[in-house]
């Protein structure tokens, strides 16, 4: 899950696993698997860069779980 931010500045949590594209113009724009849109505050960027920490998270705790 990642949090993002609307343009009324309220924030809220959209499964990182659910998103097929992301895309600026020139807001950005995140379309779902299910075909919701959501414009949001931050850069394509941005969201790129929360969807790898919240996947590294995942991975990281897998690893843990593995190595026992």
């Amino acid at each position: 899950m990642i949090d993002v931010t609307r343009f009324n500045d309220k924030k809220f949590v959209l499964n990182a696993e659910l998103i097929e594209s992301i895309e600026e113009t020139p807001d950005t724009v995140i379309t779902l698997t299910n075909g919701h849109k959501y414009l949001v505050k931050e850069t394509v960027d941005e969201v790129i860069d929360k969807v790898y920490s919240y996947k590294s998270r995942i991975f990281s705790q897998f690893a843990k779980v593995n190595d026992n």
